[in-house]
């Protein structure tokens, strides 16, 4: 056989490898081991994800919340218990010392009312003695020299003084002769017969006067009440 002859007779195995074509990997996939030990650009996270898909938070990088600022910040140290028991003693002693001022303070308004009061009845009882002097005086009357016009005369000054001196010192009369009747400034001791109805629950006759002082009512007026029918 020819060397010619040889050449052009290619063997079939060859040939059946040349003509069936090559399978080239995908570029796109990922080895089976790659995948599985998680070194593919997703795992990796080194590649911005494909367009269209949302990019995942970062909780890292997420701002905190208000009032969770100082969350992960290290506690500052609180105050020593020497601390705490020198503001206990200087909040007791200012307590004791607020206690003693008022209990100062009200002394010293007790015992200044009890000054003004004490110096109003002393004001008083001086306007008072003076006519109390002139009743000393009418009674020193010698009955067998003096009349009795004299005495009553006497009386009556004594009574105006005392009276004028009682309205110095805020005294009023009451006296309601001819009145309607008041139950809160009077009171009724007895009725008398009313002559029209226009007269009735009014004062008929005044038996004792009343007294008010600054406005407070001393004493009622004693009186009797006309009644109609």
């Amino acid at each position: 056989m020819s060397p010619s002859t040889f050449d052009n007779q290619a063997d079939p195995a060859s040939e059946a490898d040349s003509e069936a074509p090559r399978e080239e990997p995908e570029t796109g996939a990922p080895p089976d081991d790659a995948r599985a030990d998680g070194a593919g650009p997703e795992a990796s996270g080194d590649e911005d994800p494909p367009e269209g898909r949302p990019q995942e938070e970062s909780y890292a990088e997420a701002p905190p919340h208000e009032g969770e600022a100082g969350a992960d910040a290290p506690d500052e140290p609180g105050p020593s218990r020497k601390d705490l028991e020198r503001e206990i003693g200087h909040l007791n002693d200012r307590h004791l010392r607020l206690a003693a001022e008022f209990e100062n303070y009200r002394k010293r308004v007790r015992a200044e009312k009890l000054e003004t009061w004490a110096r109003a009845q002393a004001d008083l009882v001086r306007r008072l003695v003076e006519s109390v002097d002139d009743l000393q005086r009418v009674a020193l009357l010698d009955p067998k020299t003096a009349s009795v016009q004299d005495i009553v005369e006497g009386v009556d000054m004594v009574e105006r003084k005392l009276l004028r001196a009682l309205a110095e010192a805020g005294l009023e009369v009451l006296d309601p002769a001819g009145e309607d009747f008041d139950p809160n400034m009077m009171e009724a001791v007895m009725t008398a017969p009313a002559s029209s109805e226009d007269e009735d629950d009014t004062v008929d006759m005044v038996l004792q006067r009343g007294y008010l002082l600054e406005g407070h009512l001393v004493r009622p007026a004693r009186v009797s009440v006309r009644k109609h029918g």
